[in-house]
């Protein structure tokens, strides 16, 4: 008999925590733009204490996002940042940098720790590497075939996290690259958004269909795919590999798509947990998702079954 998975989703304020609670998530994914990079949302560290109470009172998690890239001028900043998390009760915290493990262990020793180096964390020896350092749990690359994945099993010291839904980064610029445009045009953005309420696109000439969403924070320009994970489907084989965190991206999405997606993953769990050996898929799974699926978006099995991945 496997493990039950942890559901973890991405939340883009204090008003969302309760409702995917209520929908199935186990865990939650949160941060500030100055630490984080690719944010739901951003939290200060008022409303972070905040979500860690409503989440503690719901027995889920809270893990906070430090994995931005780590600069002279926020590197004073980290050691009392990691102070005010722990003593906030947070769970854990991604990272990718060092930097921010070195703080941990010296000013909060009690925050666990959770290795993400985006698309280079791609085997079992570097997980492991980062585990015997402090991390507890490796966040593999979006880009790993299913066989990638499913072959991490029995060689990990470490607990695993996968993304199974929703949108991937495809580029990333520390660069204002559409202000920059828009002032190279003569059209200053003055006192405008770029940000991810504006709801910009990318199209190519020979993919006229296909818009890729973009948008600019404190930490650059980002370019997301034109598509959604969706590994459903296929999800009992992560189950089946012993994978420990399911991750649900919320990013750009509304409310209501994200608990649906919650429900339909807590569903899909539920029911393999039920009767392992006679479970089979069902199509009406996803049926919530579909409802709500932006028409322009195709649901896809991301990188999972993609021969060429690198």
């Amino acid at each position: 008999m496997v493990n039950r998975p942890e559901l973890m989703v991405t939340a883009g304020s204090l008003q969302e925590i309760t409702p995917l609670i209520n929908a199935g998530a186990d865990a939650f994914l949160i941060g500030n733009d100055t630490f984080g990079t690719r944010l739901a949302g951003s939290f200060t560290l008022d409303e972070i204490r905040e979500a860690v109470k409503i989440a503690h009172a719901h027995d889920a998690k809270v893990y906070v996002s430090l994995h931005s890239i780590i600069t002279n001028d926020i590197i004073d900043s980290l050691p009392d940042y990691v102070k005010e998390l722990a003593e906030a009760g947070v769970d854990a915290v991604e990272f990718n940098d060092p930097a921010v493990l070195f703080a941990v262990k010296s000013n909060a020793p009690t925050l666990k720790l959770h290795w993400n180096a985006e698309m280079t964390t791609t085997n079992y020896a570097t997980a492991n590497y980062w585990g015997r350092r402090g991390a507890t749990r490796a966040i593999f690359a979006r880009e790993l075939n299913m066989d990638e994945v499913t072959g991490m099993k029995g060689h990990l010291e470490v607990e695993s996290q996968v993304q199974v839904h929703g949108m991937t980064n495809i580029y990333h610029s520390k660069r204002s690259l559409v202000g920059n445009y828009m002032l190279h045009q003569g059209r200053p953005v003055d006192d405008g958004s770029l940000g991810k309420e504006r709801g910009l696109f990318l199209t190519e000439e020979d993919r006229p269909g296909e818009k890729y969403p973009i948008y600019e924070d404190l930490n650059g320009t980002h370019i997301m795919s034109s598509d959604d994970i969706c590994i459903l489907e296929d999800l009992h084989l992560l189950i089946e590999a012993g994978v420990n965190s399911f991750k649900i991206e919320g990013i750009l999405k509304s409310l209501a798509y994200n608990e649906a997606v919650v429900s339909s993953y807590k569903r899909v769990i539920d029911d393999y947990l039920a009767d392992e050996a006679n479970y089979k898929f069902k199509e009406e799974y996803v049926d919530n998702i579909r409802k709500l699926q932006d028409p322009e978006r195709e649901l896809t099995f991301g990188f999972y079954y993609k021969e060429q991945v690198y």
